[in-house]
């Protein structure tokens, strides 16, 4: 079974959380620090690469709604570019799919709170817990 990679979009951090080589469980990778969409899009293309992904999961921050926000349109130009990279390195047999987002960050605080994490290391962990359960929801509806 091939890998699934999960991406928190955000405009400061990307979460990225993968599946296990078995595709049981979500883990947490790393947070990936913006610093401008070709860098970050070839850090994204890295781990697909190191973690041998087939699909990309892009968490799709929706209003309450589930009307577009304006952080809606930024994630999916990001995931516009990170798309157009993948063919243009000859990575087109990897699938770009959107998993609805809304209150994953929500969760993410509980379960960090819940592990008595203090303010500092949450804040550095936060976006890749989201990644996680970005990919659980996807993993529980999907496979």
């Amino acid at each position: 079974m091939q890998r699934i990679l999960a991406l928190d979009v955000g405009d400061a951090t990307i979460g990225v959380a993968v599946t296990d080589p078995l595709g049981i469980t979500a883990q947490g990778v790393t947070t990936i620090h913006r610093v401008g969409v070709k860098k970050d899009t070839d850090k994204v293309c890295n781990y697909i690469d190191e973690y041998a992904c087939s699909t990309v999961v892009i968490g799709l921050p929706l209003k309450l709604d589930g009307s577009d926000s304006p952080q809606t349109e930024k994630v999916r130009e990001f995931a516009r570019r990170l798309e157009n990279k993948l063919k243009s390195t000859g990575r087109q047999a990897v699938r770009l799919v959107f998993e609805d987002e809304r209150l994953t960050t929500v969760q993410a605080e509980r379960v960090l709170l819940d592990a008595d994490l203090s303010r500092k290391k949450r804040k550095t962990v936060i976006d890749k817990q989201a990644a996680v359960l970005i990919l659980q929801g996807y993993m529980d509806k999907n496979l």
